[in-house]
C-alpha cells in the first residue's frame, strides 16, 4: 500500500486542469522553446504570416487548407508549401486541436501539386579547389588589413572545416583547442546535432599558403581575440567590433570573392559551397569515405555518397571505357585493319 499518496495538485485533478496548469508553467515553456531550433521557428512564423496574408485564420479545417493550396499551386514552389502545411499542422498539434493537414484530400491535393509544378531543388554551387586557390592568391594580393585577415581565416577555415554558415559565425575562442599537429574546433551545437551533444573538426597544419588552421590564428592576433566569438564584423574604418559576423555575411563575401575572381557563377555562391565543394573536391581526389564523413560531420552515408557521386561523375564514368574501345576500332579501320 502507498504510504505516500500523491498531493492533490492546486489547480484541480481534471485533465483539463492539468493541461491549464502546464502550459502556464514557466520551466515547460523553456524546454518546449528549445526543443525547436530559431531557424525552424522563424520559418514557422513566416508560413503561417503567409497563411494569414491569404486570408486564412487559426484554427482551420481541410477545406480551406485545400482552397489555399489551390490559390497558391502555381505561384508558390511545392517544397514551401509542404512548410506551409507543416507549420499550420505544428500550431494545430500543440494547441492539441484536430491537425487539418492530415485530412486525405489536402495530402492528395499537396501530392498532385507536387506531380505538376515539382521544381528540383537549387543547390549552391560546389567551390572547386582552383577557385579555393583563386580566391585565396586575391585575398593575399590585397593590402593588409584585419578585414583581410577574418576573411583569409573564414575562406579557409570554412572550405576545409566543411563548416555550414551558422556554425561559422557561432564559434567562439573557447571551443579552440590548440594542438602540436593543427587545431580542433568544438562546435556544442550544429545543425545535425540538436540534441547539444557536440561535434569537433579538426583543421590539421598544412602548407602555410592555405593552413586554415594558422589563418585562424593570425587572424585572432591581429584583431587581439582573446575571448567570444572569433568572426567578427569589421566597420569601414577596419575596427573589430564585438559582435559576431551574421550568417548572412559569409553568403555575401563569397558572391563578392567569386565576382572578383571573375567566377561567371559567383551568384550560386552560398556558405553550402564550402561544404559542397569540400566533399565533391575530396571525391576527385579518391579520399576515403570514411574521412569525407568525419570531416563534414555528416550522419547519413546517402548524403556523403551523393556528394561523391557527384564529384566523380565525369571522372568514374560508364563512358570512358566504351570511348576508348570506339576510339580504338576507327583507328583499326582507319589503318586498314579489319576489326
Amino acid at each position: 500500500m502507498n504510504k505516500n499518496p500523491p498531493k492533490p495538485h492546486p489547480h484541480g485533478n481534471s485533465v483539463a486542469d492539468t493541461g491549464t496548469a502546464l502550459a502556464s508553467d514557466g520551466a515547460l515553456q523553456k524546454y518546449l522553446h528549445a526543443a525547436t531550433s530559431d531557424s525552424t521557428r522563424r520559418a514557422y512564423r513566416s508560413a503561417i504570416r503567409q497563411f494569414e496574408k491569404w486570408g486564412g485564420r487559426l484554427p482551420t479545417d481541410g477545406h480551406v487548407l485545400v482552397r489555399y493550396l489551390l490559390d497558391r499551386a502555381e505561384a508558390v514552389n511545392p517544397r514551401t508549401l509542404e512548410l506551409h502545411l507543416t507549420a499550420i499542422g505544428q500550431w494545430h498539434r500543440y494547441q492539441r486541436i484536430v491537425d487539418p493537414v492530415t485530412d486525405p484530400l489536402v495530402r492528395k491535393t499537396m501530392d498532385g501539386i507536387r506531380r505538376l509544378h515539382g521544381r528540383p531543388k537549387r543547390k549552391a554551387r560546389a567551390l572547386r579547389l582552383e577557385q579555393i586557390a583563386a580566391m585565396t592568391r586575391y585575398l593575399r594580393a590585397q593590402p593588409d588589413s584585419k578585414k583581410k585577415q577574418r576573411d583569409l581565416a573564414l575562406l579557409l577555415a570554412g572550405f576545409f572545416g566543411a563548416f555550414r554558415r551558422s556554425e561559422l559565425v557561432a564559434i567562439r575562442v573557447e571551443d579552440l583547442a590548440w594542438e602540436e599537429e593543427g587545431l580542433l574546433v568544438h562546435l556544442p551545437r550544429s545543425k545535425t546535432d540538436q540534441r547539444g551533444q557536440g561535434i569537433t573538426r579538426a583543421l590539421p597544419f598544412g602548407d602555410p599558403l592555405v593552413c586554415p588552421a594558422a589563418a585562424l590564428r593570425q587572424w585572432l592576433d591581429a584583431a587581439g581575440i582573446t575571448e567570444g566569438p572569433v568572426f567578427r564584423a569589421v566597420n569601414r574604418w577596419d575596427q573589430v567590433q564585438p559582435r559576431h559576423l551574421s550568417p548572412g555575411s559569409v553568403n555575401e563575401l563569397l558572391k563578392k570573392l567569386g565576382a572578383a575572381c571573375g567566377l561567371e557563377f559567383a551568384g550560386e555562391l552560398s556558405s553550402h559551397s564550402f561544404r559542397r565543394g569540400l566533399s565533391t573536391s575530396a571525391a576527385r581526389e579518391k579520399v576515403d569515405f570514411e574521412l569525407i564523413k568525419k570531416q563534414g560531420g555528416w550522419k547519413s552515408d546517402a548524403t556523403v555518397w551523393e556528394y561523391i557521386e557527384e564529384g566523380q561523375q565525369l571522372t568514374e564514368n560508364a563512358t570512358d571505357p566504351l570511348m576508348e574501345k570506339v576510339a580504338h576500332l576507327m583507328n583499326e579501320s582507319n589503318n586498314g585493319v579489319d576489326p
